[in-house]
């Protein structure tokens, strides 16, 4: 369903939009570091990094959302990515749109990633109309997994599935989790309490 105008999402600390040029040499840094891409199946070079952000932010010109630009509001620091998707590959559970995070080493540990994806969920659910989300990651992303539980999405393990797009053995297996927008009805209290702000963005017209 698309969305109407270009959605952003504010928290108290956080700002999710629109790409900008300048964020490119930050996430270029963040996708070129080991630790940040322990859980793929590469590192990115420059120019991948680039075209991950040009597909960013035409997903978001397009349908008024997507992964959008994570800035710290405080300092104005581009910190990463936190937003919705759809994948391009099949799977038992495709299609769907799933909700993912990559941040910054330096913004880890405070909260960050669990306070951006309830905004980025109340988005899915408000403005963008989805009836459902599910996230994955690799058995061994323990931290993703905890901010998937945070936000109150489930895991049922026959659904953990072999990434098609992933052919190293260790990434290869992944747990699926999700939530529906009935779950997430029942659930908003917990999930709304950074109090996100909806913020919509008319596009000019031609």
């Amino acid at each position: 369903m698309m969305a109407t105008g270009l959605i952003e999402r504010s928290t108290s600390r956080l700002l999710l939009r629109q790409w900008r040029q300048r964020d490119r040499s930050p996430f270029a840094a963040l996708n070129a570091d080991p630790l940040v891409m322990e859980h793929f199946p590469a590192l990115l070079t420059r120019d991948q990094s680039d075209a991950l952000v040009d597909r960013c932010a035409e997903q978001i010109q397009r349908d008024g959302y997507g992964l959008w630009a994570v800035e710290v509001r405080t300092s104005v620091e581009f910190i990463g990515f936190v937003g919705l998707a759809v994948p391009a590959w099949e799977a038992a559970f495709t299609p769907c749109t799933e909700i993912g995070w990559r941040l910054a080493r330096s913004a880890w540990g405070q909260g960050y990633a669990t306070e951006a994806a309830k905004a980025a969920l109340a988005a899915a659910f408000g403005g963008v109309g989805l009836d459902d989300v599910v996230s994955f990651t690799t058995t061994r992303n323990l931290p993703s997994q905890r901010v998937m539980q945070r936000i109150a999405m489930t895991r049922d393990p026959s659904e953990d599935f072999n990434h098609p797009r992933v052919t190293d053995a260790p990434l290869r297996r992944h747990v699926l989790y999700r939530i529906s927008r009935g779950d997430w009805v029942r659930r908003r209290s917990d999930c709304q309490k950074d109090d996100p702000r909806l913020v919509v963005k008319r596009r000019p017209h031609p």
